[in-house]
């Protein structure tokens, strides 16, 4: 997954994006990376890796280092980014969220068209935000271009543009997988991923981009230069955990959606007579939480925090390179309290259990704290396929997934034809891959939100929404 923001106004454009990246920093953990022009320095460039430090603390320097009244910055959980172009089109600065599933067959396209290549990255991989760009470079201008290369791409683009006039292009995934926003201060624009970035920043809503929309901005002036199209699939995942609980997308907010959407799912355990004798509902820290407040202010069980997570010096994840000190770390995070556990039986609220293993290591932790019973309630449908538009999963395989991965310890390869009854509650085997994940992971009881809960949760009609983690369908 990844982020970007970027502002050009009328002065110093250096603060506002380094504050405005940073604030997309729980969209990625690998890179960051500003760019910015300046009539006289021209385009600057500066990437960091970012995996055991804060974006912040990696590019204050560049707050007295870089110049210019437009800037662009980006996180990320992949290439880095942003990369610095020159081409027919000019030089400038490019920057995307998504992914590139086809990049080998795109590339060999490219070239074999000849007086082109790649800088290869360590293992030869090609940067993806290059591989835009060639792609982009293959027509006459900067419109044609991205939706050329939003054409041929399977997966997804939106694309961030600093020109070496310092306007940006800004350009939405062509069925709006991502959001892109505009916002708009006296002093000029900026774009973002995050909505409330840009707030924190005095700037006022001015426009949502829509699916495969592109514009362009001055300090001055917001040009459409391609219109949207009708077709929309923005990702359901962003309300239930990848975006940040003060952000809107659509209009619709997380944070609003996440407490109704928890309130969904008690209603169902209400409902079906699955309402255990619970002493408190807990969210799993953070983007459970909100979704564990709906369920408790539904239900009107108790809202606890059994545990906390300790994040002062423990905000990044710290990876040793031994399988024990990494569980040693783990724990060192979080910090129990023993008078909400020991004894207690507990419903824990996720947003999601993908892989399984980091809950494990949640419930395995409540149990030795003297919990008596832990329930688990999954804020999203069962994961069953792995993500090939954002790449939201670390996943390797779908194999990986606890969901599938459980199907198949049932009943093999044949049971993935069932995979739709599988992720229905109701069904025998519904009941029966939910009994083994129990088993498992030592869950007194365990349900997932269903796909119709989830898309009532975020109030969107469903052919707008993007669900193919939970169905496989595009």
């Amino acid at each position: 997954m990844g982020g970007f923001f970027g502002a050009v106004r009328k002065k110093s454009a250096i603060l506002d994006v380094y504050l405005g990246t940073d604030y997309h920093s729980h969209l990625g953990t690998k890179r960051g990376g500003i760019a910015a022009y300046d009539s006289k320095l021209g385009l600057q460039r500066e990437i960091h890796n970012i995996e055991n430090s804060p974006f912040r603390t990696k590019f204050e320097h560049a707050l007295e280092e870089m110049k210019g009244n437009s800037a662009i910055g980006a996180i990320s959980d992949t290439d880095p980014q942003p990369l610095l172009i020159c081409s027919k089109l000019g030089t400038y600065a490019i920057s995307t969220v998504g992914i590139i599933n086809n990049a080998k067959e795109l590339i060999d396209k490219v070239l074999s068209s000849g007086g082109v290549y790649f800088d290869a990255m360590t293992g030869g991989k090609i940067n993806s935000n290059e591989l835009a760009a060639a792609l982009i470079n293959q027509k006459k201008d900067f419109v044609e271009g991205i939706r050329y290369a939003q054409s041929v791409i399977d997966g997804s683009l939106s694309i961030l543009i600093l020109k070496e006039d310092g306007s940006i292009i800004c350009a939405r995934d062509r069925l709006g997988r991502t959001p892109v926003l505009v916002g708009k201060s006296k002093d000029g624009y900026c774009v973002s991923f995050e909505s409330f970035a840009y707030k924190k920043l005095d700037y006022n809503d001015e426009k949502e981009l829509g699916p495969g929309e592109i514009v362009h901005l001055t300090a001055d002036t917001l040009t459409v230069l391609a219109e949207p199209f009708e077709e929309m699939r923005i990702c359901a995942f962003l309300w239930t955990y990848y975006g940040y609980s003060t952000s809107n997308y659509e209009g619709i907010n997380v944070e609003v959606m996440r407490n109704r959407n928890g309130a969904i799912m008690a209603e169902y355990d209400m409902a079906h007579g699955d309402y255990h004798d619970i002493d408190y509902v807990g969210g799993v820290p953070d983007s459970g939480t909100p979704h564990a407040l709906g369920y408790a202010n539904r239900s009107g069980i108790p809202f606890a925090r059994p545990y906390i997570k300790y994040t002062p010096t423990w905000s990044r994840s710290f990876m040793p390179s031994t399988q024990a000190d990494r569980n040693k770390i783990a724990k060192m995070k979080l910090i129990p309290v023993h008078e909400l556990i020991s004894g207690k039986n507990l419903l824990l609220v996720d947003d999601s259990i993908v892989r399984g293993t980091q809950i494990k290591e949640t419930v395995d932790f409540l149990y030795s704290h003297g919990a008596k019973e832990v329930h688990m309630r999954s804020a999203c449908p069962p994961i069953m396929y792995g993500c090939k538009y954002l790449n939201f999963s670390r996943a390797t395989s779908d194999m990986e997934l606890i969901s599938r991965r459980t199907i198949v310890e049932l009943e093999g390869e044949e049971g993935l034809k069932y995979i739709d009854e599988y992720a229905d509650a109701s069904t025998e085997r519904g009941k029966a891959m939910r009994k083994a994940i129990c088993e498992k992971f030592k869950f007194k009881s365990l349900e997932f939100q269903s796909i119709d809960g989830a898309i009532k949760a975020i109030g969107m009609d469903k052919c707008k929404l993007c669900t193919y983690c939970w169905n496989g369908k595009e």
